[in-house]
């Protein structure tokens, strides 16, 4: 007896406590009998009483949930096909719909995973590819090195963010019924498939070798037009100098003629000596150390030795 009575005890107590549960602060519970919900959903915090063994408890969270979408390969209006990775937040607005339709987190992503994938494909695929990679028609900033790049800027009518609206608006029209409500899709990654990525980046390398090579070009030809102007700066150089030259010595040579012509009209012995001194000049000039020379006794070298002998 006394085991037994320990036993009912014992049972008393676990059914006692199993009694009571708490609802914390961003829960929601779903209380169900056999399987099947009983009473409104509890979406006040605090301390609750429940039938032992019988009523089971489900949580569910409150707060805003995250969603994210695995990349796919999808295509686009123009067909080009490009990876999309999408990420989303929901949250559970109606717990016993949620728990009737999905049971759990689980069951909720799986769903979200038809849903978004579904609806983000139908979107990507009624659009071209410009529409996808770009929000807005910005002004192209078009520069003296970049000319073309005003032509690479075509005009979009629908955008980026309006495909993410589209997508919010249908996906939230598909999961009313779910209990829950998607808060916010957005395009976390676009990018294109490796064969088309291969070929953007080729055009990227063409249209950059082909600007490499117009400056190459404005290069060279600046460099002549720049080594043209430097060889006639140095031929005005040169012409002015030997002109400046020229000037100086015709100068120095009319100086040194009128001071010859001076002291050749100042006596006979002055113009004796200039004689003479313009004789050796000459003399010095044509003749060397191996050189013979026969002078006629006429000959204004002989006449010129000979007075300077007798002085």
């Amino acid at each position: 007896m006394r085991i037994l009575g320990i036993i009912v005890l014992f049972v008393i107590i676990i059914g006692v406590l199993n009694a009571f549960y708490i609802v914390r602060e961003p829960e929601q519970v779903v209380i169900t009998q056999f399987g099947e919900p009983i009473g409104d959903p509890i979406v006040t915090p605090g301390l609750k009483v429940k039938a032992p063994f019988i009523h089971t408890v489900h949580r569910f969270d409150q707060r805003f949930l995250e969603w994210d979408g695995d990349a796919n390969e999808l295509p686009t209006k123009d067909k080009r096909f490009i990876w999309v990775d999408t990420y989303a937040r929901w949250r559970i607005v109606d717990p016993l719909k949620f728990f009737q339709r999905l049971r759990d987190e689980r069951g909720a992503h799986s769903r979200l995973d038809d849903i978004l994938d579904g609806e983000t494909r139908n979107a990507i695929a009624k659009q071209n590819l410009v529409e996808v990679i770009r929000s807005t028609n910005r002004d192209p900033v078009v520069t003296e090195e970049n000319p073309e790049d005003e032509a690479a800027l075509s005009e979009i009518e629908f955008g980026r963010d309006n495909i993410r609206a589209e997508i919010l608006t249908k996906a939230q029209a598909r999961t009313e019924d779910l209990g829950i409500e998607i808060l916010d899709v957005q395009l976390k990654r676009i990018n294109y498939v490796e064969e088309v990525r291969r070929k953007v980046y080729e055009r990227m390398i063409a249209e950059r070798q082909r600007i490499a090579d117009r400056f190459r070009s404005e290069g060279e030809g600046e460099a002549a037009r720049i080594r043209g102007e430097k060889e006639r700066e140095l031929k005005r150089i040169q012409s002015g100098a030997y002109r400046e030259a020229r000037e100086i010595e015709g100068r120095a040579d009319a100086l040194a003629t009128q001071i010859y012509a001076a002291a050749y009209d100042r006596s006979p012995d002055s113009r004796a000596f200039y004689g003479f001194l313009k004789t050796m000049e000459t003399y010095q000039d044509v003749m060397d150390e191996e050189t013979s020379i026969i002078l006629s006794t006429s000959g204004d070298f002989y006449r010129q030795l000979k007075s300077s002998e007798v002085r």
